[in-house]
């Protein structure tokens, strides 16, 4: 029972209660006494908060905030920008590889081309780990507690 006031009555102070739960509403309140209590504190508390206003930080907190927001995107724009420079070098040189081992008369294609392929991977997956572990160790909440 209790509830299904709460829900009434959170929906009431939202405007987005229709009429018969409305009815509903005012008739638990009247039932019980210790509602209509819990009612009107909850009304008082949604006229209070209702006039209370936010006040707007001073310069200062806006200028340490945008300095905060433009040094994490130039740090992920960074990161972003490594990753595909380095996924573009290491294909480039994994491409020469290839080439080479096309040319290569001797290895059976499967092999050139698994050995390429497992190149390329590997040295994508530690880039990806090694960005991984740093982003880890530098967001870590816990870093500075000793076990």
């Amino acid at each position: 029972m209790k509830e299904r006031f709460i829900y009434l009555m959170e929906n009431y102070f939202d405007d987005s209660l229709p009429d018969e739960e409305k009815k509903e509403l005012f008739n638990l309140i009247e039932q019980q006494p210790d509602l209509k209590d819990e009612f009107e504190e909850q009304k008082q508390i949604k006229e209070v908060l209702s006039k209370m206003k936010m006040k707007n930080p001073s310069v200062e907190v806006w200028d340490r905030y945008w300095f905060g927001i433009y040094n994490r995107i130039e740090r992920g724009l960074a990161w972003i920008a490594i990753s595909i420079g380095a996924l573009i070098f290491f294909g480039f040189v994994s491409y020469h590889t290839v080439q080479s081992l096309i040319n290569d008369t001797h290895t059976p294609a499967l092999v050139k081309y698994g050995l390429a392929a497992m190149l390329f991977g590997l040295l994508v997956l530690a880039l990806s780990v090694i960005r991984e572990k740093y982003f880890t160790y530098k967001n870590d909440k816990y870093k500075e507690i000793q076990r």
